[in-house]
């Protein structure tokens, strides 16, 4: 049991869970009376919402196990479960158990809120994680751009599912407002996500170089990628510092917070970069960078003390 909860990356599921939790519960709930925006999930909807995710997500994370044993042998021999401690016969029962338990339950909540045309969505992201790890991996960014995409699909979900059905003529503006500031949160996980896909090709360049993936380390070396990382790294900064003088600067809890959890660590990440030479170097500004999302994400714990009317 053990090994299949690192199979699936259990600690990246806690964090999926946590999000569309805290934008369900610390944006969406407390906000909803005060906003007059109407929600369309009850709590066993929004349960069903984020076992359709997780089911979906694990999934993903085995066949990319299954798909990557020969470079994980290289990058990470320590760390290589299928073929170790779990067969690869029983990696691929449990993608197809968890990927068909997840599609059922997409469909069940787009039933359930009367758009059953939203089940295409959990369809589409199921397809795209087994596309990702069979093929489009290799191919030079756009398998760096997918699965940033489908992590910040995971964000986006809770505001399709838990707002779009309910928008009226009356609650209309208000609607779009929470869509809007969901999608806000979606793009930042999109960016960091970017970065720390580019940077973890550079950590895995020797596996993959062997397993023919044509990362961006690989087309432009190392040292080239390091320095074109650097200079991305200031989007998502840019963005947060616009963002906090454009819409944040009169509430000091939210300016205290955003500076010293996540631009302090963003330009620690920066610097790092920077100077970073080794493998080590390179994983520890993943962390930083993981670090900096899960910051963001509890930073939706300040709305409903800022927003409040």
């Amino acid at each position: 049991m053990k090994n299949i909860f690192k199979l699936i990356r259990w600690k990246n599921l806690l964090l999926i869970i946590l999000t569309q939790v805290l934008i369900k519960y610390a944006l969406l709930e407390p906000l909803k009376e005060d906003y007059g925006f109407d929600t369309a999930l009850s709590f066993c909807g929004f349960l069903v919402l984020v076992f359709a995710t997780v089911f979906i997500a694990s999934a993903g994370y085995i066949i990319n196990d299954i798909e990557d044993v020969e470079a994980d042998k290289i990058n990470k021999p320590n760390s290589v479960i299928i073929g170790e401690h779990i067969s690869e016969k029983k990696a691929t029962y449990l993608f197809l158990i968890f990927n068909i338990v997840g599609v059922i339950l997409g469909f069940v909540i787009s039933r359930a809120i009367d758009k059953s045309s939203f089940f295409v969505i959990f369809v589409l992201a199921s397809g795209l994680l087994y596309i990702y790890s069979t093929y489009l991996k290799g191919i030079t960014l756009i398998g760096n751009i997918v699965i940033s995409g489908l992590v910040s699909l995971c964000i986006l979900l809770v505001g399709v599912f838990d707002l779009a059905p309910a928008i009226t003529r009356t609650n209309q503006a208000s609607q779009l407002f929470f869509l809007d500031l969901i999608k806000d949160y979606a793009i930042f996980a999109f960016m960091l996500n970017f970065l720390r896909e580019i940077i973890k090709d550079i950590e895995d360049t020797d596996g993959d170089y062997k397993m023919g993936i044509q990362s961006l380390p690989i087309v432009l070396g190392r040292q080239r990628t390091t320095r074109l990382v650097f200079i991305l790294a200031f989007i998502p900064l840019a963005v947060v510092i616009l963002y906090l003088s454009n819409n944040l600067y009169k509430q000091p809890l939210a300016v205290g917070y955003v500076l010293l959890f996540i631009i302090a660590p963003l330009i620690y990440g920066i610097i790092k970069l920077f100077h970073a030479e080794l493998q080590s170097d390179y994983k520890k500004i993943s962390h930083i960078l993981k670090l900096v999302m899960l910051t963001g994400i509890l930073s939706l714990l300040l709305f409903q003390f800022i927003l409040i009317k």
